[in-house]
């Protein structure tokens, strides 16, 4: 496959902060800089989180002020009524809205029903917006026991009532599914863990291949720190074009790298995340370069905060020709992050859609932990988006 392309028709630039932070008044970006000022000292987002969970353990008022400043940053609001202005501000700069009920941690049959009905109400939500709300999505360990499903992945003999709790979660997938193919939404099933991923990916081709006959509803995620995924992803598309469906690949890069490299030392298993970023980097554009490729069979969303990925594939569309608002293209950044992104791709022609978490704030804290924790992993991340707020706030001289 060639590699070699031409420079793009359309001058994308990342570095362009008055459309990245357009939304913005400058007390809004004033604010948006002060946090991130603080996010970039490792010490402070340490300390941050220890007092932050000790307060919600000692259940003291501080939810206002999560909710003002991480929550209000990196969160919709709530419940889905409370994202609907996020959405209309999106929306404004041609940005889709991803509707992700964040809530973490349960683990009953109740809180697995509840889940999906919240889901249910993201897919209609976004059937009733169709232009401001592209996709559903959820991860499987919403919806079911993750203990169960590392069970089934090992091989173990399932006892009688974990055959029926498993029967449960096929139907809550299957459910999530028709209701996304009935109104017509694209919907992504999340990555996980390695140890219970061969289990989603089995339910996620069980439902493209009964949802994804005409058009591609069902998407599954792909993990490109794996050394397997591209072969994985390439496996499946082959497999797809033998059974008479579509494909749909959301490419990620991926979140769980300390938790599966301590978990195979721990197994003595071999580890399987790439040996290097690079290593993740190059399959992750061979990816994009497979999936363009591939696009008859494949639509993919590049969910990265990756410039030059996200450039790779923006030159590959003009090398070959491909219009900027190709229905098989997309790509995605979380809320509150990579504007610079988002908002110029979206600028020039590109489907851009932001993944806006929301759910009841002290339930939504462990996402956000998280999400403090991948930025002090992903390199210069923080960094990255403070000097880009700090250029914006000096452009402006405000």
């Amino acid at each position: 496959m060639p590699t070699s392309i031409a420079p793009p028709r359309v001058n994308v630039s990342f570095e362009d902060t008055s459309v990245a932070f357009s939304s913005k008044s400058n007390f809004q970006l004033k604010k948006t800089y002060l946090l991130f000022a603080l996010m970039n000292q490792p010490w402070v987002v340490k300390l941050g989180t220890f007092f932050i969970k000790l307060a919600l353990l000692l259940h003291l008022p501080v939810k206002w002020a999560i909710k003002s400043t991480l929550f209000g940053q990196f969160c919709g609001g709530e419940t889905i009524k409370e994202c609907e202005k996020t959405i209309q501000n999106l929306s404004k700069a041609n940005i889709g809205t991803i509707l992700d009920y964040s809530v973490e941690g349960e683990d009953s049959e109740s809180s697995f029903d509840h889940t999906a009905q919240e889901i249910l109400k993201t897919i209609e939500k976004a059937a009733q917006k169709t232009n401001d709300i592209p996709f559903s999505v959820f991860k499987v360990t919403g919806v079911a026991s993750s203990v169960l499903m590392e069970k089934i992945q090992s091989g173990q003999l399932l006892e009688e009532t974990e055959k029926k709790d498993f029967e449960r979660v096929q139907q809550r997938l299957d459910m999530l599914c028709k209701k996304a193919h009935s109104l017509n939404v694209k919907i992504f099933i999340d990555a996980e863990e390695s140890w219970i991923q061969d289990v989603i990916d089995t339910l996620a081709y069980t439902n493209m291949k009964k949802y994804n006959k005409q058009k591609t509803i069902v998407h599954n995620t792909y993990q490109f720190y794996r050394s397997d995924m591209l072969e994985n992803l390439q496996k499946a598309t082959r497999e797809a074009k033998l059974d008479g469906y579509l494909v749909g690949a959301k490419l990620v890069r991926g979140a769980y790298l300390e938790k599966e490299r301590l978990r195979a030392h721990e197994g003595e298993y071999q580890d399987p995340i790439h040996t290097t970023k690079e290593a993740t980097d190059r399959d992750f554009n061979k990816a994009i370069e497979f999936c363009i490729e591939s696009r008859d069979v494949v639509s993919i969303c590049l969910g990265t905060h990756n410039e030059e990925s996200c450039l790779h594939c923006v030159e590959l569309m003009d090398h070959k020709q491909i219009v900027h608002n190709d229905p098989h293209v997309w790509f995605a950044q979380l809320l509150g992050m990579s504007d610079n992104i988002s908002y110029n791709l979206a600028k020039a022609g590109f489907n851009v859609a932001k993944y806006v978490p929301y759910g009841p704030v002290d339930a939504v804290m462990p996402y956000l932990f998280r999400r403090a924790e991948e930025n002090k992993s992903i390199s210069g991340q923080t960094s990255r988006e403070y000097l880009l707020i700090k250029n914006e706030v000096q452009r402006r001289q405000c």
